[in-house]
């Protein structure tokens, strides 16, 4: 399979194809950031394709196609930098688990990326309305009428979660901010464990993405979490990355923020649009230079 098709210049490099190959031919140590929100085991449909580990036949298969992705950033991360990880925890079924309750997947992810060599670095945990959730999932637990039948099926929400892992060794380039950058207040709100002011909507158009009769799930980071996590763990020219490209969220974002950009994306429709969105950031970024020099 390989590459299907790229976009490359001297700002991106977003590649159509498969991750787990397409990364062998990333330079070892070149990489100075990845953040991505990777499929959420068997929970969503992304795609048709088999190489789609959205696709796996069991949980156990997931996490062994997707070591081969974690090795993979384990080898092209600089010693003592980060990859940010978005995920909840899932919802299990009756009818899929045996069971209802929810599953542990970002404990699941922290002892994957461990099995590679990472270090739990952080965690991060992102506000999310319950009754919001309540009326887009109709969950049994988030029903108010489940109090009145049998509260011992009544849960909270699933907020969503930043894991960050920290691969071993120095940092021979550091990253340092400065009082006008990141003062104080600025840095109190980044060091709260609980982000509880992201915008849940704040996401890229997906509509233009999807393909006829398409009904397979796109969930977009949102870009104000995206916006911080590069605030805090990059400098201007940095490299970041991501093995889940989708329609861009990260790559946008990071060029919006003067870093470079790299990805990959399985499915050709999402990779078209990651395209169109990644030179939007750069023509924005440009018609902003255009005037930085004068005082309008």
């Amino acid at each position: 399979m390989k590459v299907l098709n790229k976009e490359l210049n001297d700002e991106f490099a977003l590649y159509n194809g498969d991750s787990a190959e397409i990364m062998q031919y990333i330079e070892p140590n070149s990489i100075d950031y990845s953040i991505f929100s990777p499929p959420f085991e068997d929970l969503y449909t992304y795609s048709d394709s088999p190489r789609d580990l959205g696709n796996c036949r069991s949980t156990e298969e997931f996490y062994q196609q997707f070591g081969f992705i974690v090795k993979e950033l384990y080898r092209i991360l600089k010693p003592g930098r980060l990859i940010s990880i978005h995920c909840m925890d899932l919802p299990s079924t009756k009818s899929t688990d045996g069971f209802i309750g929810l599953k542990d997947f970002p404990g699941e992810l922290i002892r994957l990326f461990c099995s590679y060599g990472f270090i739990y670095h952080s965690r991060i945990t992102i506000w999310k309305d319950p009754v919001v959730a309540m009326q887009r999932t109709k969950a049994l637990g988030l029903l108010h009428k489940q109090i009145k039948k049998d509260s011992a099926m009544c849960r909270q929400g699933i907020a969503d979660y930043i894991i960050t892992m920290r691969k071993d060794g120095e940092n021979d380039k550091p990253i340092k901010h400065t009082n006008d950058n990141f003062p104080v207040e600025k840095w109190q709100d980044y060091a709260s464990p609980v982000w509880m002011d992201i915008k849940q909507s704040y996401t890229l158009n997906r509509t233009s993405a999807r393909e006829e009769r398409d009904e397979k799930h796109i969930c977009p980071l949102q870009l104000d979490v995206i916006e911080r996590c590069i605030d805090l763990w990059t400098a201007e020219g940095d490299i970041v990355f991501t093995p889940f490209l989708g329609i861009g969220s990260e790559a946008y974002q990071a060029l919006k923020m003067k870093r470079k950009a790299v990805g990959i994306e399985l499915k050709e429709s999402y990779y078209k649009q990651a395209v169109k969105n990644c030179y939007k950031a750069i023509h924005t970024e440009k018609q902003i230079d255009l005037f930085e020099d004068f005082d309008i």
